[in-house]
């Protein structure tokens, strides 16, 4: 089984274990993957919706590996039958995944967070480091077309600055070879966002206008 870019950045991410949880499983192609390749002895499949869990089902029986499976409805962490060394939060915006991880803490607090979120990384970041939960690992990766960022967590504290929490710590302490794409992706982004919200509204239009000028200092970092 091969996964596609995104997907192999969430499975470089995770750690031999021996329980594995993934919340919005929806196809189940991770947790299939990690299963065939011993990477874990279990997964718990995950997913707020009885009808993409049927997608996972017969996908992993197809694939004879129910032995090793169990499927739950549920909201978030709240789905999680027992606990799991490493879950995974993954395809949603950073908004929805720090709303999961404030709901779950306590059922989340032993465990390593591998998210990754499609839009509002920033405030994810920003989210995590309020809850307790402190960055370990970063990556970036280019499926489709898009950038997707993906993070690693565990309980602990952290302080991030206006650029860690924008750019990602662990991706600007390693100065990550696909940082400087995808810093020229979201400034192009935002000066687009920027000439909407000039329009008429201020305050966006300033904030906009800061996260430019916070991209373009990384640009010139990582080009020093």
């Amino acid at each position: 089984m091969e996964l596609d870019a995104r997907l192999g950045a969430l499975a470089q991410m995770i750690e031999p274990c021996d329980a594995v949880a993934d919340i919005g499983t929806d196809h189940g192609f991770l947790g299939a993957y990690l299963l065939q390749q011993n990477r874990c002895n279990r997964v718990q499949f995950c997913d707020i919706s009885e009808f993409s869990l049927q997608k996972a089902r017969r996908l992993i029986d197809e694939m004879g590996l129910g032995h090793r499976a169990d499927f739950s409805v549920g909201d978030g962490a709240m789905a999680l039958r027992y606990p799991a060394q490493q879950v995974v939060i993954a395809g949603m915006g950073g908004v929805t995944i720090e709303g999961i991880v404030e709901r779950g803490r306590e059922r989340l607090k032993e465990s390593a967070l591998i998210m990754q979120p499609n839009v509002a990384a920033p405030h994810l970041r920003a989210g995590l480091q309020r809850l307790g939960f402190r960055i370990e690992r970063e990556a970036l990766a280019r499926a489709g077309g898009r950038w997707y960022v993906i993070l690693r967590a565990r309980q602990g504290r952290a302080e991030y600055d206006e650029k860690e929490q924008l750019a990602g710590p662990d991706l600007l302490a390693r100065r990550d070879p696909m940082l400087q794409g995808y810093a020229a992706f979201r400034i192009r982004v935002a000066q687009k966002a920027l000439k909407g919200a000039s329009r008429g509204n201020e305050e966006k239009a300033a904030a906009f206008a800061r996260e430019i000028e916070l991209w373009e200092e990384i640009v010139q970092w990582l080009q020093a």
